[in-house]
């Protein structure tokens, strides 16, 4: 994609939206107010510099994910060649070092994605992280017992970081000591699905990903000869056959998997954990309300992930020729659905910028997106969620925002929100 000039962020309400550069860094920062006039003027709108189309309110958006047939996952290739420039050579012989992974999940359509998804399902039933509550527990009171002597902490890499990596690394079978490293890759897999980090990052982030793969083979041919009751294990030894492919996965779709549950079953979590104290300190008299009545606790939750998204935006490609809200889109088109603003959408949610842990209809929110492609760990980072705010909330008394240390920045990504740092103090 061609990222041209940008507008200066305070025109962004009355500068035309043609002029309007949707990836500025500011934008990213707080794209909400850009939502809006989306909406309002343009809900499926073709920006004349880079042809992407933003679709941007929530029945159009659910009318997208309810065809995807006509509405593809498959939009590696498109973000490639509509960048506008060759690939970097350097990076490419990076890649050569390791394995070039085939669409699975994310990126794959029918009937191939519903082959791997059947699979990788199994480990992220509502059964089993219902299962996980004990454990969820246990895991977050460890991680509360490593700074509450202090009264104060950074809490996404003191904690939030931590327990979505913790449970998904568990699941895996993949040991704890490990944990910086998978901290690393996750890091670099957010690099390249952002979409705005310069050459260096990109390239760094790459020799992190070759690691990541060979490190994964390793553990793939350890569980091959000696299987245990993890994940990786029901991958290596998952029977084909009953899909029609009577074969095992080999490395390189065993890799494009692990890595989709690493990012999954951590980034979009933690960013979500951290969202959730920011808007209860944010909000005073909804912190009072979630105090005085635990059983709001799903519901704050939910609207949680619906005022954050934090999986903001997400691309597809058209199969074919086809009409969005009386907008024709052509065929190899690219697309970007903006969950975020689908969440900010009044003809859905009353009044929508405000954050209510009362919210009836919040769990209707496109956080985990919808359809075929709904977030396939959403019930295991909805568990981590209900479980662990209880005890934060009553372990860690009167929390507040640390003064003068937090600048409450976004990281850039294009696909991805979520607040960089969060410090805060509270009652010993």
């Amino acid at each position: 994609m061609a990222h041209d000039d940008a507008s200066p962020i305070n025109d962004i309400r009355t500068c035309p939206l043609a002029e309007i550069n949707a990836f500025d860094p500011a934008i990213l920062n707080d794209p909400f107010p850009y939502f809006a006039r989306l909406r309002e003027e343009a809900p499926v709108f073709r920006d004349p510099k880079t042809g992407i189309v933003s679709i941007s309110t929530y029945d159009l958006i659910m009318e997208v994910n309810r065809q995807p047939g006509v509405f593809s996952n498959d939009f590696g290739s498109q973000l490639q060649s509509g960048s506008g420039a060759a690939p970097d050579p350097e990076e490419v012989a990076i890649a050569s070092k390791g394995w070039a992974v085939p669409p699975t999940m994310l990126t794959a359509d029918p009937p191939a994605h519903t082959r791997y998804r059947k699979l990788a399902g199994k480990a992220f039933t509502y059964k089993r992280a219902e299962e996980k509550a004990d454990y969820i527990a246990k895991v977050t009171n460890d991680l509360i017992d490593t700074f509450i002597d202090d009264g104060a902490c950074e809490f996404k890499s003191a904690f939030a970081n931590h327990l979505p990596m913790t449970v998904i690394a568990d699941s895996l079978g993949a040991p704890r000591s490990d944990m910086d490293r998978f901290h690393r890759w996750s890091d670099a897999f957010i690099v390249q699905l952002g979409g705005v980090s310069d050459r260096e990052t990109r390239l760094e982030a790459s020799r992190r990903i070759v690691e990541f793969q060979h490190y994964f083979v390793d553990r793939i041919e350890e569980k091959r000869r000696n299987p245990t009751a993890d994940v990786i294990s029901d991958l290596v030894h998952a029977d084909l056959a009953d899909e029609g492919d009577p074969r095992k996965m080999e490395h390189p779709e065993l890799l494009s998997i692990l890595q989709q549950l690493l990012v999954a079953g951590n980034e979009t979590t933690a960013h979500s954990l951290t969202a959730g104290l920011f808007y209860l300190i944010s909000n005073p008299d909804q912190m009072e309300k979630v105090l005085a009545d635990p059983g709001l606790i799903d519901g704050f939750v939910e609207e949680t992930l619906r005022f954050l998204t934090p999986s903001n935006n997400m691309w597809r490609v058209a199969k074919q020729d086809a009409e969005i809200g009386g907008v024709p889109i052509r065929k190899n088109e690219l697309i970007l659905v903006r969950y975020g603003s689908a969440n900010r959408d009044a003809g859905h949610f009353s009044d929508p910028d405000r954050f209510d842990v009362s919210r009836e209809n919040a769990r209707s929110h496109l956080a985990f997106g919808a359809g075929i492609h709904t977030c396939i760990a959403a019930p295991l980072a909805r568990k981590e969620m209900q479980v662990a705010f209880p005890i934060l909330l009553e372990r860690l008394k009167n929390p507040r925002f640390a003064k003068g240390l937090n600048s409450f920045s976004y990281a850039p990504n294009v696909l991805l929100r979520g607040v960089q740092e969060l410090h805060i103090e509270f009652d010993k």
